[in-house]
């Protein structure tokens, strides 16, 4: 492996190594360009993976949203018990040196700037890379959401983030608040209640159940929604979010059950545990926030890429206030079905850029 001179000027650089990076940089390459001398590949993690080697491991593959195909090795039928952390990261880490991916790591990138001799230069560690081109395709596992309640850092409790979950045997017997109306939350629920714990379900609207099936189809209209807001340059809505929570048999049990059943919104923290929206009090010992992420895009702000509505307006998956960036893994490419077509749209637009000149 001989990597780029600092003095070189590559002809792009990708950041991140997940379901996007890796697509994009899959498709550079059958477009022309050389791993490691023409682009590279920055990933801030020690492995291979992604998001997903950082997932729990009661999540297995059975359990997971869908893990997509990469182009040109499909990941096969490993076993649905599996934690699908190691399923991802083996079939990652499979791919990366089935194809000599030209992925460095580990390599956070820090910030990059619009140099005035025209390239990029993107600060990682203590190496700068000059690039003609960029794709980031950071996701947004490196920014959970925290929601800014009244009274949060008052309570005595243990709080954790969906991203510091492990293990849910490490609450028997604990009273514990999930705050969230997502895939996840209803996960944990389910996963807490049968470890012991005892439960209660904040959400700030009824959680959305949806009885149809989750086929391509219908992720295609929720990505065709989620891009309509991009492309005006709002803050993207979580493609998950969006699709609502599938109604499966085990969730009918649930409900059943009354462990899937939500108290309604909750207006502050206590020192005690939460206070919801009709007055009541709930004493816990921890609280579980399962509120989502938002797009890490921070390392980007040198750029000046943000609209006057929060967002990056984007044409396709090109940045419209610079065209030499694009985003794979945002907005509407952030499930990895649309992650894995996003990377093959910015490497497009890559070649076509670098014809342009």
């Amino acid at each position: 492996m001989d990597t780029p001179r600092a003095d070189e000027t590559l002809a792009a650089v990708v950041i991140g190594a997940g379901q996007a990076g890796l697509s994009a940089s899959h498709h550079l390459a059958r477009g022309g360009l050389l791993p490691w001398r023409d682009f590279v590949t920055l990933d801030a993690n020690d492995g291979p993976g992604g998001a997903w080697r950082h997932r729990w491991d009661s999540l297995t593959l059975g359990r997971a949203h869908g893990v997509h195909d990469l182009p040109g090795l499909p990941l096969g039928t490993p076993d649905p018990n599996e934690p699908a952390s190691r399923v991802v990261a083996r079939y990652y880490g499979d791919y990366e040196r089935a194809f000599d991916l030209p992925v460095l790591r580990p390599a956070k990138v820090t910030g990059v700037e619009s140099r005035a001799d025209g390239p990029l230069e993107v600060a990682a560690g203590a190496r700068r890379w000059r690039t003609r081109t960029l794709i980031n395709a950071t996701g947004t596992w490196d920014r959970p959401f925290w929601p800014p309640y009244p009274g949060r850092a008052s309570f005595a409790g243990r709080q954790l983030h969906t991203r510091d979950f492990t293990a849910a045997s490490e609450f028997a017997g604990l009273r514990v608040v999930v705050v969230g109306a997502g895939a996840s939350a209803v996960q944990f629920l389910l996963q807490l209640d049968a470890a012991g714990a005892s439960t209660t379900w904040v959400t700030r609207r009824p959680p959305e159940w949806v009885e149809r099936p989750f086929d391509e189809n219908w992720g295609r209209a929720v990505e065709e929604r989620v891009r309509d807001r991009t492309e005006r340059g709002l803050p993207p809505e979580s493609v998950v979010a969006a699709t609502g929570l599938a109604l499966t048999p085990e969730y009918r049990d649930g409900i059943a059950r009354g462990v899937l059943v939500s108290a309604g919104p909750m207006t502050a923290v206590t020192p005690g545990g939460v206070r919801l929206a009709d007055g009541r009090e709930v004493a816990a010992d921890a609280i579980l926030w399962a509120t989502g992420f938002r797009h890490a895009l921070d390392h980007l702000a040198g750029l000046g890429l943000r609209e006057p509505g929060g967002g990056v307006r984007t044409v396709g998956v090109a940045a419209a206030r610079d065209p030499r960036v694009f985003l794979v893994g945002y907005g509407a490419s952030a499930s990895t079905l649309g992650a894995t077509r996003a990377g093959r749209a910015a490497a497009r637009g890559v070649l076509a850029a670098l014809r342009r000149g």
